[in-house]
């Protein structure tokens, strides 16, 4: 028997609630948990020697629950008198409690008369919409609340604060005589879920304290935990309201539905008080006939959640295929906090992870992760500049090896210069120093470009992007005869290579500080030449779906700059970052408008694409770029910057696409 509203205005109407008591009988029904999941909020609030008032009592045992263990003090009314009948049979045992057949909005007590208004529901059923007539009836009940209310008295509200009513409780009680407190009540959350009734939303328990006028208004929140939040504005607590309500949507959303094809969910876990994530969530759903197990969540560790496998949709959408689950959460550990261990990870995790449960899952939720332990996140550097924003540089740890890396905050997945530290003594004390020779898998491809357009004497090669100088330290060690030109238009960039990637400049490695688009120009007019031009610089504009390079770097004119200052037989290699097809497709188009030959290199398990370009007469082959990179490892092999090879043959040919 369907015994819910058909529509959310029956929710005031007496006739409704009349029927709805005589369909139900006497078997309670509590919209927002039950006294087992109040009971740690009102204790906090209602004394035992308290004058209470239940307004909107309905058929709830919460009153009687109250008065078992010493609230004794409690008088309970509600506008239906089917409800109040029913209730006095069923509390008869309970001697001092009151039962009344009354309108909360017409009350028949004295001024002052209570220490506690406990309305449980019945603001929300008062008021299901944000009419006028509807506004005129909750002025009366806040009225009659304010009246009857002690000084010191509190008005405490479990309700699921839609938006429309949360603006009128602010409207009406946040003022200098009220000290207004809003507090999230998980464990009625979770008690609805365990139930299964519905949809779970987030319970909310408001408490107005009335005072004499008080110097400023207090504003206060919390939303997980026992940790107070003092806030200034309204609009911020309305903010933190509406995003526990907005996740709550997505959780039940997810419990009762898989996601469609490649699709996934993000959420971010912020502690309370704090500005910034403290974990980030993608939650992952395949069919259920290709899953052998049916839940579980996945623990990145520190410094990993850049890899493709964990910083890619597509990587996630792998790692899900390969565990078989029919729904994965990848768990990122945000930078700028603390993790101690992986169990305490497991444990700050396993609410979230509950409110993840796909439909159907029951048990243990299985954590996974690729160790014993959280990893290792040091920050050793954190800067900010005009042009890139925040940034930070940090040692990680990656199957035993200790990288540095630079990122810019505004995209925190994506490392903008990685070196590979190791350990090297000077005077018998052993220091960490950069390995050149360990260069991203990327630029090793990047340098196979660079072996391409060696010449036998001076090799120019010009590097828009300097980072953290890997890329151009790496030519610079590993060629005697080239000579490097980094252009980058932060000057801050410079101070970190230098400082913290032991970036060294001389004849043979100069950085200039200028716009690159400037750079291109000038070259041109001036008739410099260059065997090989690159660009390994990322955009900051992100609404356009392409990281790298900047798309003004990609129009004709700039282009044409490219071309003119490119030797005969030169070549242009652009490490290029597009998740929009039709702009990859737009580019690649474009890049064959200005060169006779190119290539693209995919990288398997990464978001880069090498592409290279050139006008030489001598078109691309296998065998051509096979040479090339046998040219690389033995140079590198050379110089000792590796031991065996720098890029991988059978890799490297594999992803080679010859475009034209």
């Amino acid at each position: 028997m369907n015994l819910l509203p058909k529509s959310h205005k029956e929710f005031s109407d007496k006739d409704y609630w009349n029927k709805f008591f005589k369909k139900r009988g006497n078997k309670a029904f509590e919209w927002y948990g039950e006294y087992l999941e109040l009971c740690s909020h009102l204790h906090k609030y209602i004394k035992l020697k308290d004058v209470i008032l239940i307004p909107g009592c309905g058929n709830s045992s919460l009153s009687a629950d109250l008065y078992d263990v010493g609230y004794e003090n409690i008088t309970n009314i509600d506008v239906s008198e089917v409800v109040i009948k029913q209730m006095k049979a069923t509390n008869a045992q309970r001697a001092n409690m009151k039962f009344l057949c009354m309108d909360a909005m017409a009350m028949k007590f004295e001024n002052e008369q209570f220490n506690v208004v406990l309305d449980k529901g019945t603001l929300d059923a008062l008021m299901p919409d944000n009419e006028e007539e509807t506004n005129v009836a909750i002025d009366k009940y806040f009225s009659e609340i304010k009246r009857v209310l002690k000084l010191g008295g509190r008005f405490v509200c479990i309700s699921l604060l839609q938006s429309h009513i949360l603006t009128k409780l602010l409207e009406s009680f946040c003022d200098k005589s009220w000290m207004f407190r809003v507090v999230r009540c998980h464990e009625a959350e979770e008690k609805n879920s365990e139930n299964g009734d519905g949809m779970t939303l987030p319970v909310f328990v408001v408490v107005a304290t009335k005072f004499k006028e008080m110097p400023q208004q207090i504003l206060e929140v919390c939303m997980a935990g026992d940790k107070m939040l003092r806030l200034q504005t309204v609009e911020e607590l309305q903010s933190r309201v509406k995003s526990a309500q907005d996740a709550a949507f997505v959780t039940n959303g997810l419990a009762r539905t898989n996601l469609e094809d490649d699709d996934e969910v993000v959420l971010d876990l912020m502690q309370p008080g704090d500005d910034s994530p403290r974990y980030t969530l993608y939650i992952v759903d395949q069919r259920r006939s290709q899953a052998i197990n049916k839940y579980a969540v996945f623990i990145v560790p520190q410094g990993r959640e850049s890899e493709w496998l964990f910083g890619t949709p597509a990587g996630r959408r792998q790692l899900q295929d390969s565990a078989r689950f029919g729904r994965l959460v990848v768990a990122v550990l945000r930078r700028g906090h603390h993790f101690d261990s992986l169990d305490g990870v497991k444990e700050e995790l396993a609410h979230s992870a509950k409110m993840l449960i796909p439909n159907g899952f029951s048990g243990q939720i299985p954590f996974l992760s690729l160790g014993s332990d959280v990893g290792r996140r040091v920050k050793v550097y954190d800067g900010t500049s005009k042009i890139s924003g925040d940034f930070v540089v940090e040692d990680v740890d990656v199957e035993g090896a200790t990288h540095r890396r630079l990122v810019f905050l505004d995209n925190q997945f994506l490392v903008q210069s990685e070196a590979k530290l190791k350990t090297v003594k000077k005077k018998n004390k052993p220091r960490l120093v950069v390995d050149y020779g360990h260069i991203s898998l990327y630029h090793s491809f990047m340098c196979v470009g660079a072996q391409l357009a060696r010449s036998p004497k001076v090799t120019r090669v010009a590097v828009l992007g300097l980072g953290g100088g890997s890329l151009c330290m790496f030519l610079r060690k590993c060629y005697d005869e080239v000579k490097v030109t980094a252009v980058d238009i932060d000057p801050a960039m410079l101070k970190v290579a230098q400082d913290h990637f032991e970036l060294k400049t001389d004849d043979s490695l100069q950085v200039q500080i200028k716009d690159g688009l400037d750079f291109l120009c000038e070259e041109a007019k001036n008739g410099n030449k260059y065997e090989a031009v690159m660009f390994d610089m990322d955009s900051k504009e992100k609404s356009i779906g392409l990281s790298c390079p900047p798309k003004q770097f990609l129009e004709n004119q700039v282009l044409e700059d490219v071309k003119t200052i490119l030797t005969k037989d030169g070549h242009f290699i652009v490490n290029l970052v597009c998740r929009d097809i039709q702009l990859h497709a737009s580019i690649i188009d474009t890049l064959r408008k200005h060169f006779r030959r190119l290539i693209t290199v995919k990288l398997y398990e990464e978001v880069n694409e090498i592409v290279f370009a050139t006008n030489s007469s001598i078109q691309y082959d296998k065998e051509m770029l096979e040479e090339a990179a046998k040219g690389l490892n033995q140079a590198a092999r050379h110089k000792s910057l590796v031991t065996v090879k720098c890029v991988d043959l059978k890799d490297f040919l594999q992803s080679v696409d010859i475009v034209s």
